[in-house]
């Protein structure tokens, strides 16, 4: 599994960070950053989870 984010997409809503805080994270500039680009098994839901629930789908996993 990949996680990507699109940057020009992206609005920094942090619904993402807020479901998988462990692999998205906004920074002081709300600049989103992928900590685990390839998160592992345990956390593969709940960062699909993240992925479906992104407002503007900025972001994709490649399994």
């Amino acid at each position: 599994m990949e996680v990507r984010v699109d940057p020009l997409v992206c609005e920094a809503n942090g619904v993402c960070e807020g479901l998988a805080p462990e692999v998205f994270e906004l920074d002081d500039d709300d600049v989103l950053h992928i900590l685990q680009p390839n998160p592992p098994a345990a956390l593969a839901d709940r960062v699909r989870h993240a992925v479906r629930s992104c407002p503007k789908a900025a972001l994709s996993v490649n399994e």
